[in-house]
C-alpha cells in the first residue's frame, strides 16, 4: 500500500499526538508556515495539509496563499483548525479556496473522511489532471514555420525605427521597466512568456480585481458580490436527490438556507465562467499605453515569441494562466489545438466591437483550431490591416 502523508503545521501538542497514531497515514510536522519552502526539498507530498490558523509569523489563511504558488502542492486538500470560529469564518476560508475548516479537538476518522472526499474532488476538477488527460503534442506545419522566422525578422528590421521611438516614449513618460513578461498558454497547454511593451503603471495587476465590473465579456454587467450568502445561494443538488441524502457535507447559509459543499464549489465556478478580461477605458493604462495599443504597438515585442517558437504570426491568442484553468472541458479545449498566434480569426472579427461575448471568442477560437490552413492564414493576414485600423476603445 502507498504510504500516505499527512502534513501538520503547528505547534499543538494534542494534535500531534493524535495525528501519530493514525494508521495508514504518517505524520510530518513543521511550527509554523516559514518552514514550508524548506521542507518541500523533502519532495514529499502529502495527502492532506492541515495548519493552524495562528501560527507564527503568518496566519493559516496567508499561508494557504503561499502554498498555492507551488504547483505540486496547489491541490492538495488543505484545513484550517481553529479553537473556535463563525459561520462567516467558515463560508470565508471556503470562498478563498481554503477546503475546511475544523473545531478543535482534533477528530482523526473525521479528517480520515473528510481526505478521501477531498482528494477525490480535486482529481476530478484540477486543472492539472484536465492537462495531463488533454496533452497532445501538436506540431506547427514546416511551410507555417518557415513563414514565421522569415516574416517576423523582415518585420522587425523593418520597423526597428518604431520599437525605439517607443521605447524612449515610455521611459519619459513613467518609470518601471520597458517590456512585460507574462506566463500565457498557447498551443497544447504550452506555457510560455508573452512579450510585450508594458502599457501599465507599476503595481496595475494588483488592480485588478477592483475593476471586474467594467470586464467588457460579461454579458449581463453583474456587479461584484459583496454577500457571500448572495454568492452561494442556488437550487437544491440534483446529486443529492438522486441518492436521498447529501452527496457531501452540508454547509449552512442561514437558519433557513443549506446547501451541500458540492454545489457550493459548482457555484463558485460558475461565477468565474466569463474567463476573459477586456476592461473598458481601463484607469491603469498610461498615456502611450493606450496609444500604442490603438495602433496594436504594444504587440511589436511578441515578434521575439514568434521567432523563438513561442508563436506563430497567425494564430488563436494565447491566454493568461487564469483563463487557460477555466477552459478545460471539451467545448473550450479545442482551441489548443491551434498555435497560439499574433492575430487572429477572432481579431479580424471582433476588434473594435463593443459586443464581445465569451461565448462568440469561443466558436471562433475553435473554428480556426479545427480548419486553419494556409488558406485561412492567408485571408486572415490580409483582413488583421484594415481590422487594426478600426477605432477600438481602451
Amino acid at each position: 500500500m502507498e504510504k500516505k502523508y499527512i502534513l501538520y503545521i503547528g505547534e499543538d501538542k494534542k494534535v500531534i499526538e493524535v495525528l501519530k497514531k493514525s494508521e495508514n497515514y504518517q505524520m510530518e510536522n513543521i511550527t509554523n508556515g516559514f518552514l514550508f519552502d524548506s521542507w518541500t526539498r523533502k519532495k514529499l507530498i502529502p495527502h492532506i495539509i492541515i495548519s493552524e490558523m495562528k501560527l507564527r509569523g503568518i496566519n493559516g489563511i496567508l499561508l494557504h496563499k503561499e502554498i498555492q504558488k507551488y504547483d505540486n502542492f496547489s491541490f492538495v486538500p488543505f484545513i484550517l483548525l481553529y479553537e473556535n470560529y463563525s459561520h462567516d469564518q467558515k463560508l470565508q476560508a471556503l470562498y478563498l479556496g481554503i477546503d475546511d475548516i475544523y473545531k478543535k479537538p482534533l477528530k482523526i476518522e473525521k479528517i480520515k473522511i473528510r481526505a478521501k472526499f477531498l482528494n477525490r474532488y480535486k482529481k476530478e476538477h484540477s486543472f492539472l489532471k484536465n492537462i495531463k488527460e488533454k496533452k497532445i503534442e501538436y506540431h506547427v506545419p514546416i511551410g507555417k514555420r518557415i513563414f514565421d522566422i522569415i516574416f517576423s525578422l523582415i518585420l522587425l528590421i523593418f520597423l526597428s525605427p518604431v520599437l525605439l521611438i517607443t521605447i524612449i516614449m515610455l521611459k519619459l513618460e513613467s518609470k518601471g521597466e520597458v517590456f512585460y513578461s507574462a506566463n500565457r498558454v498557447g498551443q497544447a497547454y504550452n506555457v510560455f512568456p508573452l512579450y510585450k511593451f508594458r502599457s501599465m503603471f507599476v503595481g496595475a495587476d494588483a488592480k485588478l480585481k477592483n475593476l471586474m465590473h467594467l470586464n467588457q465579456y460579461s454579458q449581463d454587467e453583474k456587479k461584484t458580490d459583496k454577500n457571500l450568502d448572495e454568492f452561494v445561494y442556488i437550487d437544491n443538488c440534483p446529486r443529492c436527490a438522486d441518492l436521498g441524502h447529501p452527496c457531501s457535507p452540508v454547509l449552512k447559509q442561514d437558519k433557513n438556507k443549506e446547501i451541500c459543499e458540492y454545489q457550493f464549489r459548482k457555484a463558485k465556478r460558475k461565477k468565474q465562467e466569463e474567463a476573459f478580461v477586456k476592461i473598458k477605458n481601463d484607469p491603469r493604462v498610461t498615456k502611450v499605453g493606450h496609444f500604442i495599443r490603438k495602433t496594436s504597438i504594444d504587440e511589436l515585442p511578441q515578434l521575439f515569441n514568434v521567432l523563438k517558437g513561442d508563436m506563430s504570426i497567425i494564430g488563436n491568442r494565447p491566454i493568461p494562466l487564469y483563463e487557460a484553468a477555466l477552459l478545460t472541458s471539451d467545448g473550450w479545449s479545442k482551441r489548443f489545438k491551434a498555435p497560439a498566434g499574433l492575430t487572429g480569426l477572432w481579431q479580424v472579427k471582433k476588434r473594435g466591437k463593443p459586443d464581445m461575448y465569451t461565448q462568440e471568442r469561443k466558436e471562433l477560437d475553435n473554428e480556426y483550431a479545427e480548419n486553419y490552413s494556409f488558406t485561412m492564414d492567408f485571408k486572415i493576414f490580409f483582413m488583421t490591416i484594415p481590422a487594426l485600423l478600426q477605432t477600438e476603445e481602451v
